[in-house]
């Protein structure tokens, strides 16, 4: 956690990250020796060639890049609102627009809570992280209390 001058609370995984950057090297690591070890041989009804090594380690460093994004999420807290960021959104929500922020039984990350029973994971609060993720949910409730004042949204 680590805060900035308009934002209160600054909260990323730590677990999350470091899985997902090592799932993109055996990824990426599997196919490149994959793609290296393919030999350009007769193979019966066409021949391999290095177009077909060249897809095969393109492949992979796509996989590799889409398994990154899970090294993006983040949860801002501030004065102006709650701003969510789990694979490639970045979603900015005002202390009005709000219930609050939860942990469900079941399941991997918090849930931002809206009026008419409606949430939005996110993925920056995880069970994984344990006691760091307890402090977040803690801070953000603290953060909470402070910015929404008597502001509560019609449901």
């Amino acid at each position: 956690m680590s805060s900035s001058p308009e934002w209160d609370l600054v909260y990323r995984p730590r677990k999350l990250p470091r899985y997902a950057i090592a799932a993109a090297v055996v990824v990426l690591a599997i196919h490149i020796t994959f793609g290296l070890l393919l030999t350009v041989e007769d193979v019966g009804v066409r021949n391999l060639g290095g177009s077909d090594q060249a897809a095969i380690i393109g492949i992979g460093v796509l996989f590799a890049a889409a398994i990154l994004l899970l090294t993006r999420p983040r949860l801002r807290v501030g004065p102006q609102g709650v701003e969510v960021r789990n694979l490639v959104p970045t979603r900015m929500f005002g202390w009005d627009e709000i219930l609050g922020l939860t942990y469900p039984e079941s399941g991997f990350g918090a849930w931002l809570l809206f009026p008419s029973d409606e949430h939005i994971t996110v993925l920056a609060v995880q069970a994984g992280d344990g006691q760091r993720a307890v402090e977040a949910m803690a801070r953000f409730r603290e953060l909470e209390e402070r910015y929404r004042g008597s502001v509560r949204p019609a449901n």
